[in-house]
């Protein structure tokens, strides 16, 4: 693994790019405070350099929360986001810091989707942002970029992308949602009796255990990288 000293890039750091990204974004983005020492440890568990939008993510911020809290980006953590990126990922998508993984778990919703960098078990396009949407629990390869996901979250119709997922008055209930929780639907989203958001009971659960949840559904349902 590679030493903090050579991820930690000075001569062309990525921080100032994302951040002009962020502050000419269309879409409600809140930075969240990082504590310097969690971030430097995330950031070597992560083995990315802060030249990268990811690695200046990581160690610039605690996360970012995305269109009034929606969408979580993960960093190095926080308060509101309390797990860093790597930390979410070890025994999920790896077993130890350093091991490669199938895919990187980069973010997540409040209605339990899911975006993860393919690593290579989600198909042949290594480096592209998957979606695991809880209406139809598979992988969804959206053709983007790590770099390319960011502008989108930043400057994309969530609106239109969330379309389905969003029920009516979703932004007031979410706004005091913790960042390590999401929404569990019932009946689920992804049954015949579940297609309408606004018909179904829900309640905040760990997101964790969602993630589980659909890993299991995957598995017994044949669609693999469960």
């Amino acid at each position: 693994m590679r030493t903090l000293e050579e991820l930690i890039n000075t001569t062309e750091p990525g921080w100032p790019l994302v951040r002009s990204w962020i502050d000419s974004a269309t879409n409600d983005i809140q930075i969240l405070p990082c504590d310097p020492a969690r971030a430097k440890e995330a950031l070597y568990h992560t083995q990315v350099t802060t030249r990268s939008p990811m690695g200046a993510i990581i160690y610039h911020t605690g996360g970012l929360l995305v269109d009034h809290g929606w969408l979580r980006i993960l960093g190095s953590g926080s308060a509101q986001l309390d797990r860093s990126m790597p930390d979410w990922n070890k025994g999920r998508t790896f077993k130890e810091f350093g091991d490669a993984s199938p895919f990187l778990l980069v973010a997540d919703d409040v209605a339990g989707g899911f975006f993860a960098v393919n690593g290579g078990g989600l198909g042949n396009d290594r480096g592209s942002v998957y979606y695991l949407s809880p209406e139809h629990l598979q992988w969804i390869d959206m053709e983007l970029t790590y770099s390319e996901f960011l502008l989108f979250c930043f400057n994309g119709k969530l609106d239109n992308f969330y379309q389905s997922l969003r029920w009516k008055d979703w932004k007031q209930e979410i706004s005091q949602l913790d960042g390590n929780k999401g929404y569990s639907f019932y009946p689920f989203l992804f049954s015949v009796e579940g297609k309408d958001v606004n018909k179904v009971s829900r309640r905040a659960v760990p997101i964790a255990e969602l993630f589980l949840l659909y890993m299991d559904a995957m598995k017994q349902s044949g669609n693999g990288n469960g």
